[in-house]
């Protein structure tokens, strides 16, 4: 009975010691393994680190990171060493992502990211303080952070072909700097309030959207003097329109126009419109042309066409009200 006992606490002396045995030897191997991926990491990083060195150009005094047609769905974090960068041009590279880090990149004074995949802008972006221009044109993104209107420095911003951004927030109305917007192709149905706050901008992109009206206070974009409208729903244009001062280019095309504003004969300083392809309501001829070069030159639903348009317009008016005061007055000879 004794051996039995003495027996049994041998096997389970030796069994315990097997089983520390085998934990530390999994332990060793796990943490061999952790070591060998560090050791592929910091191999990858520092491939990758001289891969983006090798993309580094100097152009026009800055230092630009560009790389064209070539795949880097990520970026590293070894990125950050080359922290001096003042540009980045990454087209068609399948970028999924902008880095969390971007706003350690404080040099930063043109971030250009157009034709990826990217899906969404990180609210690090706001600490860029001194970018200059932000173009992320043909991506996947659906919405802007609020942090971007901390980019104090922004001139221009570029998010045409998203297809899904359909407003801005408020705060975006503080990039006081601002000049250039382009919000074409997306999925806008007004022009955002932030749009009209933005007290700089002088060009304006919202073509190919889905704008059914244009907003009584657009008169406030007092510095703009280039608007894309084309290829949207809008049917009818505000009277205010009339009192942007500096608008010299109104593109208008592709919309659902049934009629031209009296009021736009006043603008001055328009030097070129297009209402090519609406459904207005007058048919407006325009006199033929005295040289072949200007025929060549005009546009058929140009400035001319316009002027043309609004003075038929009114002639039709004042014909209504002529033939309303001349029709005659019966008199009641009964009794």
């Amino acid at each position: 009975m004794t051996e039995n006992v003495v027996s049994t606490g041998t096997v389970n002396t030796v069994k315990e010691v097997w089983e520390k045995r085998i934990k530390k030897h999994n332990e060793d191997l796990k943490r061999e393994k952790e070591f060998q991926h560090k050791l592929v990491r910091i191999w990858e990083e520092r491939v990758s680190l001289t891969k983006l060195k090798e993309k580094v150009i100097t152009e026009d005094g800055r230092v630009i990171l560009k790389i064209e047609n070539e795949e880097w769905k990520t970026l590293p974090s070894s990125l950050l060493k080359l922290n001096q960068l003042q540009e980045w041009q990454l087209h068609r590279t399948g970028l999924l992502k902008i880095p969390e880090f971007i706003g350690r990149f404080q040099n930063l004074i043109i971030l250009d990211l157009s034709r990826n995949a990217i899906s969404e802008i990180p609210r690090g972006i706001g600490l860029l303080t001194r970018l200059q221009e932000l173009i992320l044109s043909y991506n996947k993104i659906k919405t802007v952070p609020k942090e971007l209107s901390h980019c104090a420095s922004l001139e221009k911003i570029e998010l045409a072909v998203n297809r899904d951004i359909c407003d801005l927030p408020q705060e975006l109305g503080n990039l006081l700097k601002l000049t250039h917007l382009d919000l074409s192709m997306n999925h806008f149905t007004t022009i955002p309030p932030a749009v009209l706050n933005m007290p700089a901008l002088e060009w304006l992109d919202m073509g190919s959207n889905r704008l059914e009206q244009l907003p009584d206070t657009i008169e406030r974009m007092q510095s703009l003097h280039t608007l894309w409208l084309q290829r949207n729903e809008i049917t009818c244009l505000p009277e205010t329109i009339s009192k942007m001062k500096n608008l010299g280019t109104l593109v208008l095309s592709n919309n659902k126009l049934q009629d031209i504003p009296v009021c736009m004969e006043e603008m001055a300083n328009l030097r070129f419109v297009n209402f090519r392809d609406n459904p207005l309501k007058l048919e407006v001829t325009l006199p033929p042309s005295e040289s072949i070069d200007e025929e060549e030159e005009r546009e058929l639903f140009g400035l001319q066409f316009m002027h043309m348009y609004i003075q038929e317009s009114q002639r039709r008016a004042d014909h209504q009200v002529n033939c309303s005061t001349t029709l005659p007055i019966s008199t009641n000879t009964d009794g």
